[in-house]
């Protein structure tokens, strides 16, 4: 049967802005999106599959899959060299790229913008030698569009076509019958310095409904006049009518608005208009005169990767503008803006005039849209056509003002997200959600920038926020960040960007490098996240449940109803939707999902619109699109009461009765449920057969589900959902869902980068339940593949379901392990139970007896050089630092020595864990001369067992620290605020003895 269009369906709606005309084409993606899998570690922007080489891939990731650092730099003046060096320590380290920034906060000695500033010589030389020495060792080179943000350039005043454009307003208000004659009102926000030129745009006036001293004014609208064509020479004359009424000026002038913590360049960098074309041509003309010297433009080609901008701090003192904003609205709207433009206006980011509530809301909703499309249209993809020219990608922080980030995520090659300014996980969703509508691979992140946390953070704290984001998506971090070595006025240890900050305040986290103390311990953290950003990028993201969006804004801290706060906790996981993510070639339904070959959602979420206190409000074309996917079979849930709905924006004749005439279609059909209340949700999901991936008890645990041709990857972190979230150890089954026929379970090892076949867990038709232990902050990935993926000699051998103890294969057989004797008992695959008799082990050791040296790190002759004094001490009982008066405000690094005789009795089968208790910060352990792999800094608890022998073992423990406890001495005008940190290895440690048996099942 073929479903008949409902009356005018077939007819276009005359509304662009309702349209959304040409999305596909603008987003340069043709009639179809690139979603067939690729090689793992293919090029940016393209997902990638899983290649049979994966375990030597996963073992040896490689750096363009490897985590980069924001590189801060004062101005050019850097010494070649010295970049060299620097490029060589991240690489040593196990990084794989750099961001180049020109930001340099704390460096209060006047700079000279003029001879070393952004785009001098100098600094172009060190950007030469960094792209040289990237070259040799393999490290990719981000640019910043500019200096510091929002980008800008030298080239423009604010009087210039190109720059930052505000609106700002005068008033006078005046009684009935009162004549205004004379000078048009000054604007009520004086000019920024530079700018000399302020051109009248409109006359306006309208009657005060209420008090016109209150603080935001209403006016009737059924009032506003344009009297613009009544001025003569800068002056009007005009009589009030009845009444107390507003006459208004609107003048349109540049806003001066400069990167932060300027000037930069000589003469001053001002903020460019990022919603004309004119605002992004200087941008690239001043790319192509004066910062692509052929020796660069050549060696971008080679290791550039991103062409970088950050957030949109667009800050004026009055309304963000652009001159052709009055003609883009009735283009896109269908009407004009004039008599609704009292609503518009700002003064220091607060409006100062009302309408009735839904009528300002509505036509501010407009005017932010328009921002958005022409943001889109005329700043992010030319640059975008510009990166390309150079052989580049772009990567933007989009957000900041009331765009649309989830198109901007579709858009962008990468669209990247911040840790300091996102307020939880849904806020990643959102742009990861237009990343994989958009048919994107990654989702980038500004990470670990953590205020007073400069060097006082910890890589405990930085993994754990590491371990939350990437459930929300993110599979790329951009760490905050690595100093040049020194600039003007800095003191040991060198040049901080944002340290000091302000009046002295200890700033913004970090400044890595050789001279943390725990960089020595880094290359093991490095190799964990780029194994963990390769699982994460490998195959498409794959999502449960969408949520639409009536406005696609991010930076919101605003949730998905039921799921963020109760579905998230039992397995669910969602993305959220705008409505121009409904016109992309990708939004197309297949056996019930939609994007199919993409997030293939299973069911579409719709309630009001959430920054709008949940008004029933939803466009005409979108109320289209709903139907057609309804109809090509997508289940969708409404939330609350439909019965009322109105258009977004101002609604144009029609509009609203066509929005109801299609709802109520969409209504009756038989896959679509509409629900008073979120909670709600779970059972309109449960009758449409819509089920979730992932299931457990509830818990803090999170999962993201990557999927290729032959494996299924899940990311599952013990997370926290935002910063003042508690998260505890969790110890549970899971239930995965796995799309590879006859799949068998495999757990991957980011920290050493082993895969090694599970050996407990039961299968229930295409759910495979296996058990997952997790402190917080701590993750762990698990692949579902054939057998042959990894030519597993295991594939078809007995597993175990249930067990007693801890079950593993070794050489194909099933082994337990256990840290107590007894008989424990295991249920087979095959249906049968076998008891396995684990003799008696020796008890727990304590270790207590410690000889503990420590380089002391302090201050040498300049900013730059370390003095590391050895301190001795012989230690009976373990303690923090500080507690030790020898080691009080002691920062460096401590290696803890013991020795252990474990008897001639211990034999074959015995082996041990390193408990070590509470470690501060990072640490290394070393067994009888022999290193271990890299240690999860979030789980001190080691196996030890194939290094140890009969007799006497000796075991070492480094740990690294902070600099805080010498700076709080060394800089106390700084640091001295800050407390001590507790360094150490603080234990208590035990060696905790366990025995490996073979399991006989015959």
């Amino acid at each position: 049967m073929t479903e008949q269009p409902l009356a005018g369906e077939d007819q276009p709606s005359h509304l662009s802005r309702r349209k959304l005309l040409g999305l596909g084409a603008a987003l340069g993606l043709g009639a179809a999106l690139p979603w067939k899998p690729a090689v793992a570690g293919a090029a940016p922007g393209q997902p990638s599959g899983v290649p049979m080489a994966f375990a030597q891939r996963f073992a040896n990731p490689g750096t363009d899959v490897a985590a980069k650092f924001r590189w801060w730099w004062p101005h050019g003046l850097v010494d070649p060299a010295e970049i060299a060096r620097e490029i060589d320590q991240i690489a040593d380290a196990g990084f794989g790229g750099v961001e180049i920034q020109d930001v340099h906060h704390s460096v209060r000695t006047p700079m000279d913008p003029a001879g070393s500033g952004w785009g001098t010589r100098p600094w172009l030389d060190g950007v030469e030698a960094a792209l040289r020495q990237a070259r040799k060792r393999g490290v990719r080179v981000d640019l910043a569009l500019g200096p510091c943000w929002p980008t800008a350039v030298p080239t423009i005043t604010p009087d210039d076509d190109a720059a930052c454009k505000e609106l700002v307003h005068g008033v006078v208000t005046l009684g009935g019958g009162e004549v205004f004659d004379g000078p048009l009102p000054a604007p009520i926000v004086p000019a920024e310095a530079g700018v000399h030129r302020q051109e009248l745009r409109f006359v306006q006036v309208a009657r005060v409904v209420g008090s016109p001293t209150a603080a935001v004014v209403a006016l009737d609208p059924a009032t506003v006049q344009t009297i613009t064509d009544q001025v003569r020479d800068g002056a009007v004359r005009w009589t009030a009518p009845e009444g107390s009424w507003v006459l208004l000026a609107y003048w349109e002038r540049g806003s001066a608005q400069e990167p932060e913590a300027g000037p930069h360049t000589d003469p001053h960098s001002y903020v460019v208009d990022h919603f004309s074309r004119a605002g992004t041509q200087v941008v690239v003309d001043l790319w192509e005169s004066r910062i692509l010297t052929p020796a660069i433009r050549d060696l971008l080609r080679e290791v550039g990767d991103n062409l970088f901008e950050d957030s949109l701090e667009i800050e004026t003192k009055a309304t963000i503008w652009t001159p052709d904003m009055v003609s883009e609205f009735q283009r896109r709207n269908g009407y004009d803006l004039l008599p609704y433009l009292p609503v518009i206006v700002e003064r220091s980011e607060r409006y100062v005039f009302t309408y009735d509530s839904d009528t300002t809301n509505h036509v501010r909703d407009d005017y932010n849209q328009v921002l958005s499309d022409l943001y889109h249209e005329n700043h992010l993809i030319p640059l975008r056509e510009f990166a390309y020219s150079l052989g580049m990608t772009l990567r933007v922080q989009p957000y900041g003002l009331e765009t649309d980030a989830i198109y901007s995520a579709a858009v962008l090659d990468v669209p990247e997200s911040e840790s300091l300014g996102f307020k939880n996980l849904d806020d990643y969703r959102v742009l990861a959600s237009g990343r994989d509508m958009g048919g994107r691979s990654i989702l980038s992140c500004e990470t670990a920038a953590y205020a007073n946390g400069a060097y006082n953070t910890t890589w405990n704290k930085v993994l754990q926020t590491v371990g939350s984001i990437f459930v929300g998506g993110v599979n790329q971090c951009v760490l905050h960040g690595f100093s040049y070595a020194t600039a003007p006025d800095a003191q040991w240890p060198g040049f901080a960007a944002f340290s000091p900050y302000g009046n002295n305040g200890i700033g913004y986290a970090e400044s890595w490098g050789p001279r943390q103390p725990t960089w020595g311990h880094v290359r093991g953290i490095a190799g964990y996240l780029a194994r963990t950003q390769l699982a994460l990028r490998t195959g498409v993201h794959k999502v449960d449940i969408a949520f639409f969006r009536q406005k696609g804004w991010t930076a919101t801290g605003i949730g998905a109803a039921y799921f963020t706060n109760e579905g998230i906790p039992i397995g669910w996981t969602h993305g959220f939707l705008s409505e121009s993510m409904l016109e992309l070639p990708s939004a197309v339904v297949g056996d019930g999902r939609l994007a199919p070959d993409g997030p293939a959602y299973k069911a579409l979420v719709v309630e009001g619109d959430v920054f709008r206190g949940r008004e029933f409000t939803l466009s005409v074309r979108a109320a289209e699109r709903f139907v057609d996917l309804a109809r090509a079979g997508l289940p969708f849930v409404f939330i609350g009461a439909w019965s009322n709905p109105h258009v977004i924006g101002i609604a144009q004749p029609g509009e609203d009765a066509r929005l109801r005439e299609l709802l109520d279609a969409l209504f009756a059909l038989p896959n679509v449920r509409v629900v008073a209340v979120a909670s709600g949700v779970p059972g309109a999901l449960a009758e449409l057969g819509v089920k979730r991936d992932v299931e457990y008890t509830s818990s803090t645990l999170m999962t993201e589900h990557r999927s290729a041709d032959n494996v299924d990857l899940y990311y599952l972190a013990n997370a926290r959902h935002a910063e003042n979230r508690r998260i505890n150890a969790i110890d549970q089954d899971v239930w995965l869902t796995s799309r590879v026929r006859n799949a068998v379970p495999y757990v991957l090892d980011a920290w050493t980068g082993r895969i090694e076949r599970i050996a407990q867990y039961e299968r229930n038709g295409d759910r495979i339940r296996v058990h997952v232990s997790l402190k917080p902050g701590q993750s762990t990935i698990i692949a579902f593949a054939d057998a042959t993926w990894m030519n597993d000699p295991t594939g078809s051998a007995v597993h175990a379901v249930t067990s007693e103890v801890p079950v593993f294969f070794r050489n194909g057989e099933l082994m337990v392990r256990s840290t107590a004797a007894g008989t424990f008992q295991t249920a087979l695959s095959t249906g049968r139970t076998v008891r396995t008799a684990v003799p008696a082990l020796p008890e727990p050791l304590a270790l207590t007896s410690w000889d503990l040296e420590v380089e002391d790190w302090q201050p040498g002759a300049t900013p730059t050089e370390t003095i590391k004094p050895i301190r001795r001490l012989t230690l009976d009982g373990l303690r923090a630092w500080p507690e030790i008066p020898e080691l009080q405000d002691t920062s460096g690094i401590g290696r803890y020595h013991t020795t252990v005789d474990l008897g001639s009795s211990w034999t074959g089968g015995l082996g041990a864990y390193l408990d070590l208790g509470r470690v501060f910060d990072t640490y290394t352990v070393t067994v009888n001369g022999r290193a271990l792999p890299p240690c999860d800094v979030l789980d001190p608890r080691v196996d030890v067992g194939p290094y140890l022998r009969a007799g006497r073992n000796t075991i070492e423990v480094e740990v690294a620290t902070t600099l805080s406890n010498r700076l709080r001495v060394t800089r106390p005008e700084v640091f001295a605020i800050a407390a001590r940190q507790a360094y150490g290895l603080i234990g208590p440690v035990r060696l905790v003895p366990h025995r490996e048996v073979a399991l006989r099942s015959a």
